[in-house]
């Protein structure tokens, strides 16, 4: 395992990192996380991320217990707060009130007297953006907290800004670290929000590196695999998300052909992929067994060179399917010069 700077403080992270989102506590029965997270540890994952509202708290609980024996120094605990974990008016989002109590929840969930790294879930509309990002810079003070940093701010450049501007200004903690979608079919971050980071001391903790599943190319051709999230409970993040599009799907397909050419798995090139952005720190991968934690770390194994990589870009980019129209179904002479315009084109 390599580890990474997360942004401009002293922690080092995993390249690769362990997330909880629908797994633990989810397609994960009770107690299955402890083996996939020891076999992590073991192999050199240090940093683990979970939240709050993954199964309203079940995912904490369960990293907390697996985490149980782990030598507390050598880990990085990440957990977040902002979506509904409890009824009423409070139950929800980043006003003082409530972040306070979420991480006292969180802390009771995960056995621990701190987290590591406390990170905004996303946005919160109805409260104050100096209002949270205060009660982040006490709970630093407090000893609860011992980095912050947000996540989903990349949908929404000019608060993400703001949040750096307050803490500049007062003289606050800073955020380092940032957790947006990134991976070879979702490149929005490169638009500007890597740029962004890099200039703010900020490292990019990416998740959904293989959007979902898609990206390994299971479910080439439609098909959907028993036992695959496409079946499962959570099936319905794979269409709102928009992981499973027809372009998606067709351009882990493309990708598929060229690592079978080349004896490569496409879920290690597209994770290899991610990580070879200056700007990210580290790629959250999700697991349901040792196996998948032991295939994951396949990707810190390749090696391309630079034509290879621009050729795995451009495979990858998702274009639109185009659905054959019944003009098209039958074949029909098409004059030599047309057809050259065409290709040129």
């Amino acid at each position: 395992m390599n580890y990474r700077r997360l942004g401009n403080s002293g922690l080092q992270v995993s390249e690769l990192s362990l997330g909880s989102w629908v797994t633990f506590g989810g397609s994960l029965g009770p107690g299955a996380a402890v083996p996939i997270v020891r076999r992590a540890f073991e192999l050199g994952y240090n940093l683990f991320d979970t939240a709050d509202v993954y199964l309203k708290g079940v995912a904490e609980t369960e990293l907390g217990e697996a985490l149980r024996g782990l030598p507390r120094g050598e880990i990085v605990v990440a957990t977040k707060c902002m979506g509904r974990v409890g009824e009423g008016p409070m139950g929800r989002g980043l006003s003082r009130k409530h972040i306070f109590d979420a991480i006292d929840a969180s802390l009771r969930r995960l056995k621990l007297d701190y987290v590591d790294l406390y990170q905004f879930h996303a946005p919160d509309a109805d409260a104050p953006i100096e209002e949270s990002v205060r009660a982040f810079e006490d709970l630093v003070r407090s000893g609860k907290a011992r980095y912050i940093g947000y996540s989903n701010f990349d949908e929404q450049p000019k608060l993400a800004e703001q949040v750096i501007a307050l803490q500049q200004r007062n003289r606050w903690t800073a955020m380092i670290s940032s957790q947006p979608r990134y991976n070879l079919v979702e490149r929005h971050v490169e638009n500007g929000h890597a740029a962004f980071c890099r200039k703010h001391g900020i490292g990019m903790i990416v998740y959904s590196p293989l959007a979902q599943g898609v990206l390994t190319n299971k479910y080439a051709g439609g098909a959907r695999p028993e036992g695959s999230r496409a079946t499962g409970t959570f099936a319905h993040f794979l269409d709102s998300q928009k992981a499973i599009t027809p372009e998606n799907v067709a351009a882990a397909e493309c990708l598929g052909v060229w690592c079978r050419k080349r004896g490569l798995e496409p879920a290690a090139v597209a994770l290899a992929w991610v990580l070879r952005n200056p700007a990210v720190s580290s790629a959250i991968t999700g697991a349901t067994s040792v196996a998948h934690v032991e295939r994951n770390v396949k990707a810190l194994e390749v090696k391309l060179t630079a034509a290879d990589w621009r050729a795995v870009s451009a495979l990858a980019t998702p274009r639109p399917v185009r659905k054959a129209s019944r003009a098209a179904a039958k074949p029909r002479s098409v004059p030599k010069r047309a057809m050259a315009k065409r290709r040129a084109k």
